[in-house]
Parts: C-alpha cells; structure tokens; sequence
C-alpha cells in the first residue's frame, strides 16, 4: 500500500481514537473540559505533519455529528466549533519537521520544546475557534451578566490551559519514554 494512504488511514484510525477519548467524562458543567482526543492527535500531527494532522483533526470534528456530541444554536456555529476548531487543532504539525530532527541528533531539549510548542499550536488555534463561537453565539448565556468577551476568554482560556498541560505532559512522557511514536516510517 502507498504510505499516503497508510497516513490517511492512520488519521483515521486518530480521529476514531480521539472521539473515543472524548466520551471519557471530564467536564465541568457546559462550558469547561479536558479534551482528552487532543492527545493522539497532537501526536499524530507532529508524527505526520500539518497537512495530514488537519485532516485528522477534521474527521475528528465530523465525528461529533453521528455520535451526537454537538450543541446546535446556528449553522455557523456549529460549522465554526465542529469542523472548523477541530481541524485547526492539526496545525500542531507545523513543528513536525523540526520534532523529527531533534529525535534524529538526539536532542532531547529541543524534542521537548517542539513538543511544548506544537501543543501550544495546536490546542491555541483550535480553542481561538471555540473562543470566537463563544463570543459570538454563547455570549448571551453569560453567567451573571458577565461581558461575553471575557466569559468565553475564561470558560474557553481554562478549557484551553488544562487541554493543553495534560497534552503537553502525556506527549513529554512519550517523548522520553517511546521517542519512537513520534516518528513516521517513510
């Protein structure tokens, strides 16, 4: 088999395994979880890189629809938290290259910088995403009031911040551990 189709089906196979994670029960009220998907995806993309970690991230988004994992106020919002934020989560892949290198000089310094800053690329461009659908759509569900710039910053923000350790944590202890998932066979 062609090795891009054994990456799409290895996206696949990520996208399928984040929606499982997602089911694992880790939020707090409707506004604020870990996403625990974000973790093979994260890794994925800096395996494979950005172009086949969005796609992943985009199957990933899809797959909230015939799971009934969506909360629908519009189409827009819909299409701008589902497909849209989830494929922007696969832009951890743009330090793929750079990731691949460290591990092949035996860099461990910067195989954990790459990692840190992947994770931060990848959880930051998908929660900006869930930030602007909160604005924009969710901002009249503020609680007490509160203006809805800064109750999706916090909701979304802290959302954010806890994807983004416990990825940043896991990935590191992969990393040290099994340095070898994060390199794709060619």
């Amino acid at each position: 088999m062609e090795k891009k189709y054994k990456v799409w089906i290895e996206g696949t196979l990520v996208a399928a395994l984040a929606m499982v994670l997602s089911f694992i029960p880790l939020q707090i009220g409707s506004s604020f979880e870990i996403s625990l998907g974000q973790i093979p995806l994260t890794l994925f993309a800096l395996r494979r890189g950005w172009k086949a970690g969005i796609l992943s991230g985009f199957i990933w988004g899809i797959l909230h629809f015939p799971t009934g994992q969506v909360y629908y106020l519009s189409v827009i919002q819909v299409l701008i938290e589902y497909p849209i934020a989830f494929t922007f989560a696969g832009f951890a892949g743009v330090f793929a290259k750079r990731l691949q290198n460290s591990l092949t000089m035996g860099n461990k310094k910067g195989m954990t910088t790459t990692i840190i800053l992947g994770t931060l690329v990848g959880v930051g461009a998908r929660y900006f995403w869930h930030f602007v659908a909160g604005v924009v759509f969710w901002g009249s569900y503020a609680l007490w009031g509160m203006n809805p710039w800064l109750f999706s910053l916090v909701m979304n923000g802290a959302s954010a911040l806890a994807t983004g350790i416990v990825t940043m944590v896991v990935l590191l202890g992969i990393g040290r551990t099994v340095p070898a998932l994060f390199i794709g066979k060619k």
